[in-house]
């Protein structure tokens, strides 16, 4: 009876600890904003012949799915890695699980398992939150705390960034012009050309367009005529050009004017009066106004040095020195003003560094997951029978031992329960399971941890280090407790992690409770929780 009673404990490990999930869930983030899309990615791996049916939904949850994308089929050898997804999103902040989600495997059914997600920020309600007991005083170190802090920051240092990049391209654009606007018509010609590269009016933006288009056209009469067109309304720009025409001996056809005082008067309904011209208008309104503007500086008597003849670029060549100009100063704006935002993130990460140390600042500014679930809602719950009354992080899902156990374990046992949250490649791993039988068996607790020590080995687990002491509760029930360190190999990974373990045995009138937590050696978070969630352990006598 005794063999077979171990032989059953060398399966109950198995379970816990080497349990093959059929699905595998993750979300690609933890943490969205309200009404933004996030994925839910279901993933199988089944052979050929098998009937995976994905269900279709419209809520998972309090989620709400707004995509429901088509399944990805992966072929390895002789299986199918089949990969689905869901779009989900939330308008409501705070935190929110995903449950699981049915999937029938050749009409089995197979439960996902659930993954929790954050929206936005939680908001604290005083009135409808649940009550807890008042915990222990904590000491709280002096400094710079909370989420808000570092955003701000960031806020802080990219609006800096901004106006960076802001006031030197506010300074820089009358310095392009005067390096490359030598004369008034080059000017206006040059501000034609950006203005049709600009296509305001086929995005719909015909008054933008209008206003800019005669914008140019006034700004050339000011500085080449010299009357003040910029201020001036149609009918005064009008007379005031047919006064100076005069004065200046320019010889301008009445054709010429009429044009002019036509795309401005046009300009006017667009701006005012809400006109819209059509596609044709516009194009024939563009070429007036430059061939207006060409006709006015050829009519301007003037006396040019060959000297300056020869030294003044055609079109096309002014225009690449504008473009490849601006470039270079585009370039220069976006490199200085990155360079301060590196500057003062690297001054601020200094500051932290220098003096809260860098695990202050790799915790606070880059996040760390044990640390979040130490500082999060914690949940005290009973498990299984006899109960097992334990303080956790997050609640432990409950695992389906008639899938995990071959009926030769079975067969032995009255009763079996088996809980857990994470895995061994998690940042941290916590199982409970209890069991009752139906032939009253003497355990062996020694030899029950030794049984389930050689399964983690046989899961990857080298170099491992046991140690053993008593354990006793608070309530005064002694099992025992083992605890050490082993080294976990990732084979797909081609990696290895150190990892530190405890594993609680309890044994009541034939009754085995027991409870393992794994976590990466060295993770002063974790040992936290660790601590807490023993410090915590409460047992119900079998029977009871």
């Amino acid at each position: 009876m005794k063999l077979k009673f171990y032989i059953f404990l060398f399966l109950l490990s198995s379970a816990v600890f080497a349990q093959n999930k059929q699905i595998e869930t993750s979300i690609d983030t933890t943490k969205n904003k309200i009404g933004a899309e996030f994925k839910l990615t279901l993933k199988t791996v089944v052979s050929s012949k098998s009937k995976v049916v994905f269900p279709n939904l419209k809520n998972i949850g309090a989620l709400e799915v707004i995509q429901s994308y088509p399944v990805d089929t992966v072929k390895k050898d002789d299986t199918y890695e089949l990969i689905k997804k869901y779009g989900l999103t939330q308008f409501d902040s705070g935190r929110y699980v995903i449950p699981g989600v049915k999937i029938l495997i050749d009409k089995k059914p197979h439960l996902s398992d659930p993954v929790s997600v954050e929206i936005n920020n939680i908001k604290v309600d005083t009135l409808q939150q649940k009550m807890y007991d008042i915990k222990d005083i904590s000491t709280v170190e002096n400094g710079v705390g909370g989420w808000w802090i570092y955003l701000l920051i960031g806020v802080i240092i990219l609006a800096i960034g901004a106006f960076v990049y802001w006031y030197i391209k506010k300074h820089q654009k009358k310095k392009i012009e005067e390096e490359v606007y030598k004369t008034p018509i080059e000017k206006a010609t040059s501000l034609l050309n950006v203005l049709e590269k600009k296509e305001l009016w086929q995005k719909g933006e015909i008054k933008e367009y209008y206003s800019e288009l005669t914008d140019i056209a006034r700004n050339y009469i000011e500085e080449a005529i010299q009357i003040p067109a910029m201020e001036s309304t149609t009918s005064e720009l009008i007379q005031g050009l047919k006064t100076a025409s005069a004065k200046k001996k320019m010889s301008l056809t009445p054709e010429t004017v009429e044009n002019l005082e036509r795309v401005l008067r046009q300009a006017d309904l667009v701006k005012f009066a809400k006109s819209k011209p059509l596609e044709f208008e516009i194009t024939e309104d563009r070429n007036k106004i430059q061939k207006a503007i060409l006709t006015l500086d050829n009519a301007i008597p003037t006396e040019v040095p060959a000297e300056q003849e020869d030294q003044l670029l055609n079109e096309a060549q002014k225009q690449k020195q504008i473009q490849l100009l601006l470039k270079k100063k585009r370039n220069k704006r976006i490199i200085l003003s990155v360079a301060a935002v590196v500057f003062l993130l690297t001054a601020t990460t200094t500051y932290f560094v220098v003096t809260k140390g860098f695990n202050y600042v790799k915790d606070n500014l880059i996040g760390h997951p044990t640390k979040e679930l130490l500082e999060g809602e914690w949940v005290k719950s009973e498990y299984g029978n006899p109960g097992v009354l334990v303080e956790t992080p997050k609640v432990l899902q409950r695992l389906d031992t008639q899938k995990v156990l071959p009926k030769e374990a079975m067969a032995l046992i009255k009763e079996m329960q088996l809980f857990g949250y994470g895995s061994l490649l998690d940042n941290f791993y916590i199982t409970v399971s209890t069991a009752k039988f139906k032939t009253p068996t003497d355990i062996d607790l020694a030899k029950a941890l030794e049984g389930n020590l050689k399964i983690i080995e046989s899961q990857g687990a080298k170099n491992m280090i046991v140690k053993q002491e008593d354990f006793e509760t608070k309530e005064g029930i002694t099992g025992i407790k083992g605890y050490g360190t082993f080294t976990l190999i990732n084979d797909n990974l081609n990696s290895s992690t150190k990892i530190y373990y405890e594993v609680l045995m309890f044994k009541q009138d034939g009754g085995l409770q027991q409870i393992g937590i794994f976590h990466e050696e060295g993770d002063t978070y974790a040992n936290d929780i660790s601590d807490r969630i023993l410090n915590s352990v409460e047992l119900k006598k079998a029977g009871n």
